[in-house]
């Protein structure tokens, strides 16, 4: 465990990441956990300071929270998933008196009124709307399709649905026909609704301290769900300029002075980019893991400076390193799931093993042998790892993965 210093911030981490905390462990700022009751054995085993806190619900007690936090002299509260961000804004409000965080927390967790506030900004995003049941879907679909002039017999332009408030690609799901619509169980309303962006998508890794970028990279997605690498191929770090152009605007509209943000966005052959949506969390799959591979710095580390308000201009400076030029190569992963209805055993391809790029994988035999039926874009079964000097090739080594039984 690395010595702590008093001087510098006390970080609250909003949930339960074992990378997280190993992070902190090894960093000069005291911490503590907030994270659900299941996590008091482990932490009580493994001395780490641990605050109990169930993050289901909204309620009467919430602010009880803020005021442990408070009176313990913790500085900031660090969202480590979706589902705390709010709380984080909550906690921030009061740990920092500033109740603008809170209403801010509410922009990055609701998706319509995320794009609303974009759309304020200047910032260009795709037609959207809120449905509360199917026949909204189904005005929606029938609504963008006329407005591109699509005739009788013309395929349709798909649609997009997602859930108000999850993470990436939980409850995502693209809408073809009316017919499609009525797969969507009542339970998953209300949902936006939001145009289909052709375009080249990608995700942005973004540390902001003082209301400045310090560190950004660009994501590049081989197919969305399945394959993500850092840094990006050439072609799509030639947009660089334009993407940091775009993050100031991000930054400016939804008034960000501090922290992590995860945008997604769309880039159009004539180089329009439209945003799709902005998360204040570390990413999916992996990609803090991906980027200490790549350039060697921890990105939860990183966050921690990126959020703390006792974080010097020169200390985070020193801390990151530069852009694509600093990196040590191209890492990317896969996330596998099973293309058979019925699985017995897990066998990883020859040519996924044999190949030099690949490390190491994190997926484990099946529990049962019934695959269960993919809705939207499911869940994956585990990740796959791979490290070279061409972004090229990776591009492509992923992409074959796909076509791949991990699961036989």
């Amino acid at each position: 465990m690395t010595e702590k210093n008093p001087d510098k911030g006390y970080i609250a981490l909003l949930g339960w990441s074992l990378n997280a905390i190993e992070a902190l462990d090894n960093f000069d700022r005291r911490y503590v956990v907030v994270a659900p009751t299941w996590a008091t054995e482990y932490c009580e085993e493994h001395n780490i300071p641990y605050v109990p806190w169930d993050f289901e619900r909204l309620n009467d007690r919430s602010m009880e929270i803020a005021q442990t936090l408070k009176d313990m002299g913790v500085d900031v509260a660090i969202p480590l998933f979706e589902e705390t961000v709010e709380w984080s804004g909550a906690i921030n409000s009061v740990l920092m008196d500033n109740p603008r965080l809170y209403g801010q927390s509410i922009l990055f967790r609701d998706k319509a009124l995320m794009k609303r506030r974009a759309q304020l900004g200047g910032i260009r995003v795709g037609i959207f709307e809120e449905a509360h049941d199917k026949t909204d879907v189904i005005r929606f679909l029938k609504r963008v399709n006329q407005t591109l002039l699509k005739l009788d017999g013309d395929p349709n332009d798909p649609i997009h649905l997602k859930a108000f408030d999850k993470a990436g690609c939980l409850g995502h799901r693209v809408i073809r026909t009316p017919d499609e619509v009525d797969t969507i169980p009542d339970e998953e309303f209300p949902v936006l609704m939001e145009s289909h962006l052709d375009g080249w998508e990608f995700a942005v890794e973004c540390w902001v301290h003082d209301g400045k970028i310090k560190f950004l990279n660009i994501s590049e997605y081989v197919t969305l769900g399945y394959s993500v690498f850092v840094p990006a191929t050439p072609e799509l770090e030639s947009w660089r300029p334009l993407i940091i152009k775009e993050i100031e605007k991000l930054i400016k509209t939804f008034d960000i002075q501090f922290g992590f943000i995860h945008p997604e966005y769309f880039v159009t052959s004539d180089g329009t980019m439209y945003f799709g949506e902005v998360a204040y969390r570390p990413p999916g799959f992996k990609v803090f893991e991906l980027l200490e591979r790549a350039y060697g710095f921890n990105a939860y580390q990183g966050m921690v400076l990126a959020f703390d308000p006792k974080t010097t201009e020169e200390e985070i400076n020193a801390f990151f390193p530069k852009e694509v030029v600093d990196a040590k190569g191209v890492a990317g992963c896969f996330g596998v799931y099973p293309r058979r209805r019925v699985v017995s055993k897990l066998e990883i391809p020859a040519e996924t093993e044999n190949h030099e790029y690949f490390e190491y994988h994190e997926l484990t035999p099946p529990l049962e042998e019934t695959v269960t039926k993919r809705t939207a874009f499911g869940t994956h079964w585990g990740l796959v790892y791979f490290f070279g000097d061409d972004a090229h090739v990776m591009r492509e080594l992923l992409r074959a993965q796909e076509d791949l039984d991990f699961y036989i």
